[in-house]
């Protein structure tokens, strides 16, 4: 009997997750998707046509099979289970597939939360408020998920923490790594106070403009990231008619810069100098009030 188009099922990890091999290249995948683990055992075999199938990830020097197996047998696998549903739940509420590192960094993430919360350890989210204001639904279903995590297991999760879960949601959309989501949480906190500090008064941070530059300058950092780039065809008129809000927004700029190692065209600064305008004309208003 031929075994191509097949591949052998090694482990069921969970689920929606199997570890594979492929007998005729003797590669190894792991297979991401609903339900393809239920009901399921090692040394089934199943079709790289299977419908269930979402995503197929493929093990190599880069993701070598010994650091998954290391990660799935230090999880306790109620872990596992319930990072699933709560994976299931992103999937549905956000209406778009996720990035296969979830699948990994989600149940690390929660066992070792739980460690801390279980030992009485403090956990402690610097970034909380601009997580919250940044990432509304992420924070949404974040919510939800702790809920869930707390009745599994009996135990309050924190707000902080919350926060931190509503980060791995949002990377799990898209391409950009939790690590580089606190690093970017941090640059907005130095960028807030470089602003202050050369303003020489504290941002209005409940304020509708406040949020819409801070989720101006979330999308630009993941734009640079990824190497997008947008076009303004006000920039030039903005640096000539508004030189100390474009000289304000340059500064701001070169902290990007310091910080994730981009270049930062002219058209992206006249966008930040568009939304300080913006709110420096609010907090002036309120102060006239």
């Amino acid at each position: 009997m031929t075994r191509k188009g097949l591949l052998q099922i090694d482990r069921v990890v969970g689920n929606n997750v199997v570890l594979t091999l492929d007998p005729t290249t003797s590669k190894e995948y792991v297979l991401f998707g609903k339900g393809i683990g239920f009901a399921s055992k090692g040394s089934d075999w199943i079709s790289i046509e299977d419908p269930r199938i979402e995503k197929r990830y493929r093990l190599d020097e880069e993701h070598p099979i010994s650091q998954f197996q290391e990660l799935i047998e230090n999880i306790d696998p109620e872990v596992i289970q319930i990072s699933e549903q709560i994976i299931e739940n992103v999937k549905e509420q956000m209406g778009t597939p996720v990035q296969p590192k979830v699948y990994f960094a989600l149940p690390n993430h929660i066992q070792f939360a739980l460690y801390r919360l279980k030992n009485g350890m403090e956990i402690n989210n610097p970034f909380l408020h601009e997580t919250q204001m940044s990432f509304p639904l992420e924070y949404e279903i974040a919510s939800r998920a702790a809920a869930i995590i707390s009745e599994r297991f009996g135990i309050s999760v924190p707000e902080d923490e919350v926060g931190f879960l509503a980060l791995h949601v949002h990377s799990c959309l898209g391409k950009v790594s939790v690590g580089q989501l606190v690093r970017m949480t941090g640059l907005l906190n130095r960028i807030v106070e470089h602003i202050e500090q050369r303003r020489g008064s504290c941002l209005p941070r409940k304020g509708s403009e406040y949020v819409r530059l801070i989720t101006h300058l979330r999308g630009a950092f993941e734009r640079l990231l990824l190497g997008h780039h947008v076009s303004n065809p006000l920039a030039a008129e903005i640096k000539v008619h508004h030189p100390q809000l474009f000289a304000l927004a340059t500064e701001i700029a070169e902290l990007i810069k310091e910080e994730l190692d981009v270049a930062i065209s002219d058209d992206e600064i006249g966008y930040m100098a568009i939304h300080l305008h913006r709110l420096f004309q609010v907090k002036l208003s309120t102060e006239r009030e």
